[in-house]
């Protein structure tokens, strides 16, 4: 049976439950417990004796099902197997039986994926080198994708990433009333540009991709990086992976996706066409973030991580950016 408390969903995920699930799986746990950075998962590192400690993922109850964890998890094999740094689940093997029935293992009411610990450094990508080097690995990552379809995961959309998000907030109220019909105006301004600049780039070359490849996402050590976290993969353009990678003014993003592109390339094509669409994926991604703190507000974990979320003054930074990224995403049509 799948845990499904929507205000609470992690209440009855203790430590002694998450020690017991990576001994169901064959490892000895010497009762060391760390939590790792994750809300909309549960992620810990859990002790072993005599080895090496394992991360242990438990899922938000209700979030996917079973057929599209599989699919992240086939996918993240599917790239280990071709030899690219992607940290894939454990398989399970023998173990298989000590969880619930299923395509993804269950303990303790939770789905969980078990993986090896693999450190590692935020990427800077501060020199060329390093840029082209990110962008050899994602050109190797979108071949494979290309190579396959999701059939269960999401499908990158300007109506669940921006309409229906601003639809959910002015319905649940989060938005501050005084500032509501602000917030509802920018939006509308917004997503109305944003579906004209995907028009204007015409049909676009959808592909299994990472879906959510920021810095957090990307772990870096001397041998270079390794791409964690597939659990926001979906189906979507090739630039959704490369734009989150870039920072700083806009010349040396110019200068950042330059060197991504010319590593990428080297085992991938790339449509620069594409290129357009870095603003509006930014605005989607500005008005999802913000549906989806209220989403989970419910959630113990949210508020303590995300305090200045429940205040008014939230809603007015958050409309004066919208505003301004309504200004940028007008102007840049090539980007």
């Amino acid at each position: 049976m799948i845990a499904t408390a929507p205000d609470t969903p992690f209440a009855t995920l203790s430590p002694d439950l998450i020690v017991a699930a990576v001994e169901a799986a064959g490892f000895p746990a010497d009762g060391r417990v760390l939590a790792l950075g994750s809300y909309e998962n549960r992620v810990f590192q859990v002790g072993v004796e005599d080895g090496p400690p394992l991360v242990v993922k438990f899922y938000r109850p209700g979030r996917w099902t079973d057929a599209a964890i599989a699919e992240e998890h086939a996918f993240a094999c599917e790239l280990a197997a071709a030899e690219i740094p992607v940290v894939a689940p454990l398989p399970l093997g023998e173990h298989i039986s000590s969880f619930g029935r299923g395509p993804v293992p269950v303990f303790g009411g939770f789905r969980l994926a078990l993986y090896p610990r693999r450190g590692g450094r935020w990427p800077e990508l501060g020199t060329e080198d390093d840029r082209q080097w990110i962008g050899r690995f994602l050109g190797r990552i979108h071949g494979i994708g290309r190579a396959g379809r999701f059939e269960h995961r999401p499908r990158l959309a300007v109506g669940a990433l921006g309409r229906d998000a601003v639809a959910w907030l002015l319905q649940s109220g989060r938005v501050a009333e005084y500032i509501a019909h602000r917030y509802e105006q920018v939006t509308s301004e917004l997503l109305d540009l944003v579906e004209e600049r995907f028009a204007a780039v015409g049909p676009l070359r959808y592909l299994r991709i990472h879906g959510d490849c920021h810095r957090n996402n990307v772990l870096w050590t001397d041998a270079g990086p390794h791409f964690v976290d597939l659990d926001d993969c979906m189906t979507g353009p090739a630039i959704q992976d490369l734009w989150m990678l870039l920072a700083g003014s806009a010349d040396e993003m110019h200068a950042q996706l330059a060197d991504i592109l010319e590593g990428y390339r080297q085992f991938a094509d790339f449509d620069d066409s594409e290129i357009a669409l870095i603003e509006p994926l930014r605005a989607l991604r500005m008005i999802h973030y913000a549906a989806w703190l209220a989403r989970r507000w419910h959630d113990p974990a949210f508020p303590r991580a995300f305090p200045w979320f429940g205040e008014a003054r939230y809603w007015e930074r958050h409309v004066a950016e919208l505003e301004e990224q309504l200004g940028v995403t007008s102007r840049c049509v090539m980007w």
